[in-house]
Formats: structure tokens, C-alpha cells, sequence
């Protein structure tokens, strides 16, 4: 059959749905899936890319296409918690196998397109990719910001792991979003959703 391929690409990316991530839906009932993360992205971007910076440089539809594709590797790889120091050592590496292994399933061109994508976001270099890593990254925050916080307080994640972690890629993206990243992180502090280091 000439589609095979792609209805087991499509059959193996169901997986996705089976990823537990460490953040909790919005009414903190329960952890969220890496499916349900990606499906929130995609639309995010669709809904915040006027507020882009320079969006007239990004193609909203390749944003989507990567958002779309860049966290499959989690079938093989697993999600890692941002915050976990140990765990993101080596994180590209292995994911990048598994990039190799998912988009593999499928023929050319599309193997390498998928494959070219994931890379482009990794990189975080493009327009396209630097606008769709912050809104990977502010997606999470959001959550905990308008949850009771507890993927962060469960890990006793800090004011500075959030700023090392989000801060740059967040800001760089869009002024607005910026704001928004200011405004809702003095609000946590305020809520003690984060611990504050000691100098």
C-alpha cells in the first residue's frame, strides 16, 4: 500500500500521548501529556505571533510545522524537566537519536524535513526557531503561574533556575511577552511558588 509509511509514522507518534510531563494541566487535576503539550503550542503561537518580534522575518506555518514535530523525539527519549541538572545532561544527544529513529520511519523527503526542523529548533538560531522556543518555554510557565505551581514546588525549582532557564529565550522573542514573563514570575515570588536563593 503506497501510504504505509506514513500510517506507521502516524501509529508510532500515538506514543506521544502515553509521555507524562512534570507540569499540571490548568485546573492542577492532573500531570499533562507531551500531546497535549504540543497541541497548546501550536495554537499559542498561532494566537501570540502579532506580538513577535520582527514577525515579519518569521513563517508562522514552518513555527507550526516544528512545534508540531520537535518534542516526537520524547517517544524514545522521555520528557526532561528543565530543571533537572542531571537529567539534561546529554539531552541532545540522546534525543537526537531519536530523532533519527522516529523520522526515520518515514520515506524521503519528509525523513529529513522533520529532521531539519527538530534541528532548526534545537539550535534556536532562526527567526522561526527563536520565536518557537520561547513559546515552548513560556507555555509551562504559564501553567504554573496560574496553577498552585506544584511541577516547581514538587522539585523546589528556584527564582533562578526559572530566570537561567526562560528569561533569555522568553524575552528575545517579543517585548510583550517579556512583560508578561516579568510580571508573572514577581507574582509567583510573591506566592512563593519559587525559592529564593540566598546570595
Amino acid at each position: 500500500m503506497k501510504i504505509q509509511k506514513e500510517i506507521d509514522f502516524i501509529l508510532a507518534v500515538d506514543a506521544l500521548k502515553n509521555v507524562q510531563r512534570r507540569n499540571y494541566n490548568a485546573d492542577d487535576s492532573r500531570r499533562e501529556n507531551t500531546a497535549e503539550h504540543s497541541w497548546q503550542i501550536i495554537i499559542l503561537a498561532q494566537i501570540l505571533f502579532p506580538y513577535a518580534k520582527n514577525n515579519a522575518e518569521i513563517d508562522l506555518l514552518r513555527v507550526i510545522r516544528m512545534l508540531s514535530v520537535h518534542d516526537l523525539v520524547e517517544i524514545d527519549a522521555g520528557d526532561t524537566f528543565l530543571f533537572d541538572e542531571e537529567g539534561m545532561k546529554g539531552k541532545f544527544e540522546r534525543e537526537k537519536l531519536a530523532a533519527k529513529k522516529i523520522f526515520g520511519i518515514l520515506d524521503q523527503p519528509v525523513a529529513e524535513e522533520f529532521y531539519n526542523l527538530w534541528i532548526e529548533f534545537e539550535e534556536e538560531t532562526t527567526p522561526d526557531a527563536i520565536f518557537a522556543c520561547a513559546i515552548d518555554r513560556i507555555m509551562p510557565f504559564i501553567l504554573n503561574s496560574y496553577t498552585s505551581g506544584k511541577s516547581w514546588t514538587e522539585a523546589a525549582v528556584t527564582e533562578r533556575q526559572v530566570r537561567n532557564m526562560l528569561e533569555n529565550a522568553i524575552c528575545r522573542a517579543s517585548d510583550d511577552m517579556a512583560e508578561c514573563f516579568h510580571h508573572l514570575i514577581s507574582k509567583c515570588i510573591d506566592a512563593k511558588k519559587l525559592i529564593i536563593e540566598q546570595e
